[in-house]
């Protein structure tokens, strides 16, 4: 697909409530590019952006499936969208699953549904891992598991499942009718906890895994763009903390640059024979100093801002890709830049304050908050916050300040607002107690 001479091109975003969204929003049109942004929530901080050229209230992926999906492609069928950029795992399962539909109008980078799944599927994607030398935890399905001498994280075998739970009414030619949904939230077992094995089958509706607890909460991210199992794009970074102190999505990063992390990366991503964007997360064992696989997301990330900012302008470049133009991507970063996701910020001070999480140290709060103070004088970089921008984080502060207040007051106080992404997790690393808060 080539770009038209004078034409006002650009792409379809979902504007979920994360500030991925809005990174693509804002970098699309500072390249030029419009950018129109679907949402089932039409309160969505990002349809508030000054980047925001045009916005629909479409439905949701959660309640019904199919029909998000043919919002999607009716869009897509319009001469000015070229590519619709995934930001949620829901969002790359209808892409993907509906890949030969979607190319017929619109570059597609994303992968096959088979190589999507393996990676939603964390059994398959360890044992991708273990074929070409990436170090995993050990990890067993929960029937599996007989030694309860040690501790264990609980988390779902799928990162997204397709439910019949969802609203009826709109289907495939096959006759489909489904929801999209992801599994509870991560927790811990303690040393010989045995849970219920049927009843959490039932809660988390397929059989869940068990993860070895690694007691660390050193987290890196290596980021890519690939090309039909040739990576064109790569970033890294540390995450220096999470949404929690026991880790979580993250509050505040820095990028780096560190061998070790491209070779495991790009060598399972080059196995997968990828293609679009990904994030492989690893945690750094604190016994071996190994970097061990946690997850492969294979769509944008939530702190995409910060990976823009930091020079890696990843939405205009999987534009360029989707667009036959891979030759004009060329991603270089600054290394040592650092950046924050406010509200994570807080939300981590307050878990200091509110939550005891077993086997994770509780830091102290003056010394956190003395370094919190520091790096936001040091890398005034803000994930939401952007003077030439200020509506969507106005909103976006309302909805996380209103959020805090009731986890500060209290489990017993009603709120209108979402859930702050870092209510307090139950895991090491951790997802957060927002179903829909994905890294």
């Amino acid at each position: 697909m080539s770009l038209h001479e004078g034409s006002v091109a650009g792409a379809v975003v979902p504007a979920i409530s994360h500030p991925s969204s809005l990174a693509c929003a804002r970098s699309l049109s500072r390249r030029g590019l419009r950018s129109v942004l679907v949402s089932e929530d039409e309160s969505t901080e990002a349809f508030r952006s000054r980047y925001c050229d045009e916005s629909r209230v479409v439905p949701s992926p959660s309640r019904n499936a199919v029909a998000y999906t043919e919002a999607l492609l009716a869009v897509s069928r319009r001469e000015d969208v070229r590519t619709v950029l995934p930001v949620r795992e829901k969002d790359v399962y209808v892409l993907s699953k509906y890949r030969e539909e979607f190319a017929d109008h619109v570059g597609t980078p994303w992968p096959e549904f088979d190589t999507l799944r393996a990676v939603q599927d964390r059994i398959r994607l360890y044992d991708a891992a273990c074929e070409v030398g990436v170090p995993t935890p050990e990890t067993h399905l929960l029937t599996d598991c007989a030694d309860w001498s040690r501790p264990w994280i609980l988390k779902g075998r799928y990162s997204v499942l397709p439910t019949d739970r969802g609203e009826q009414g709109a289907t495939t030619p096959e006759g489909e009718s489904y929801g999209l949904a992801r599994p509870p939230t991560t927790r811990y077992l303690s040393v010989g906890e045995h849970p219920d094995v049927d009843r959490t089958v039932a809660d988390m509706h397929h059989v869940p895994i068990v993860q070895e607890y690694l007691g660390s909460t050193d987290e890196y991210g290596f980021f890519a763009l690939y090309d039909e199992g040739e990576a064109v794009a790569t970033f890294q970074h540390r995450q220096i903390r999470g949404v929690h102190y026991s880790g979580g999505a993250s509050a505040f990063r820095q990028a780096v640059s560190i061998p070790e992390l491209e070779r495991l990366g790009t060598r399972l991503l080059d196995h997968l024979d990828w293609h679009g964007v990904a994030m492989v997360e690893f945690l750094r064992n604190p016994e071996t100093g190994d970097f061990e696989l946690m997850e492969v997301n294979p769509r944008f990330w939530s702190s995409l801002p910060f990976t823009v900012q930091a020079g890696a302008d990843f939405p205009y470049y999987a534009w360029l890709l989707a667009n036959g133009e891979r030759e004009r991507i060329d991603c270089e970063y600054e290394v040592g830049a650092a950046g924050h996701l406010l509200s994570g910020e807080a939300s981590h001070l307050l878990s200091i304050l509110r939550d005891d999480v077993p086997l994770v140290e509780r830091p102290s709060f003056a010394a956190t908050a003395a370094e919190v103070a520091t790096s936001l004088v040091r890398h005034p970089r803000f994930d939401y916050l952007d003077l030439t921008d200020p509506a969507p984080f106005a909103r976006y502060a309302g909805n996380r300040i209103a959020g805090l207040a009731t986890r500060l007051l209290g489990p017993d106080v009603e709120a209108d607002s979402p859930p702050v992404a870092g209510d307090p997790p139950q895991c090491s690393r951790l997802e957060v107690n927002d179903p829909d808060f994905e890294r």
